[in-house]
């Protein structure tokens, strides 16, 4: 049964087991996108492979038709952060960095995963940008727990980031646009998740709450700018970006990664 708690959808344990079920079709969706990404291979099919494996699941893309999105996963090279359009045009070359998001609904509830894919051999940077940015998430994801504050999340994200780029020696940007959210019934809920901030702000999290973290990085300034296609986020300085996300319930025994095939 559905509940809110100040605004937020909190779902009983056989929804979040459903909302597992459709976090596992993204997975295997963003692992057969990884596994084609390769030099030669347009964003386009890459497309085409996700919608396959979430069709086949009898699922449906989640992005595709979303405020007129007109593909299954947002197909990002570069210096495109988020929301990049895939294209048959768009062909991958060795070197680039490849973010790609990808959402499934699976009998009403939405699963919502990225990852950062390095296509051939990538610059050292590179790499350590997109670690920088999984490591990020993986931070935020551990204060994913009854009792805290959202912003705990935020924090926890820009802390791992600071420490990230005081070792790799790099000045990583953090996106303050695009955040996390809530997730569920829809794909888009409350609460937004900053990136970025103060602890111990925001509501407090509760047993049955879901939570899509997402971290984006730069290797330059944060700033950015939309393209005129109305979608594409892009840096405004040209440099490269990254982005990962998993959605998270919070349960009883801490945080589940439902997008996680390994949890």
């Amino acid at each position: 049964m559905l509940r809110r708690g100040k605004g937020i959808e909190l779902k009983s344990r056989g929804e979040v087991e459903a909302m597992r079920a459709a976090g596992l079709v993204v997975a295997r969706a963003l692992a057969e996108v990884t596994a084609h990404a390769k030099p030669g291979v347009s964003t386009g099919e890459l497309d085409a492979i996700a919608e396959q494996v979430i069709r086949d699941a009898g699922a449906v893309p989640s992005f595709k038709g979303y405020h007129g999105f007109p593909a299954s996963i947002c197909a990002s090279v570069n210096e495109k952060v988020v929301h990049g359009i895939p294209s048959p045009n768009e062909v991958l070359s060795a070197g680039d960095l490849l973010s790609v998001d990808c959402g499934a609904i699976l009998d009403g509830w939405h699963g919502d995963s990225a990852v950062t894919i390095p296509v051939g051999e990538v610059a050292a940077a590179d790499l350590a940008l997109s670690e920088a940015t999984k490591a990020a998430m993986w931070a935020g994801i551990e204060q994913v727990r009854a009792g805290n504050r959202l912003t705990d999340i935020s924090h926890a994200i820009e802390q791992a980031v600071r420490a990230k780029a005081k070792a790799d020696r790099a000045d990583y940007g953090i996106i303050a646009e695009y955040g996390g959210h809530g997730i569920g019934s829809q794909m888009h809920m409350e609460p937004f998740l900053p990136n970025l901030g103060k602890p111990g702000r925001g509501p407090k999290l509760k047993v049955g709450m879901a939570i899509a973290v997402e971290p984006m990085l730069t290797l330059g300034s944060p700033e950015t700018e939309e393209l005129d296609d109305e979608w594409t986020v892009v840096t405004l300085d040209g440099s490269r970006a990254a982005h990962w996300e998993h959605t998270v319930a919070i349960t009883e025994d801490g945080p589940w990664v439902l997008t996680d095939p390994e949890q």
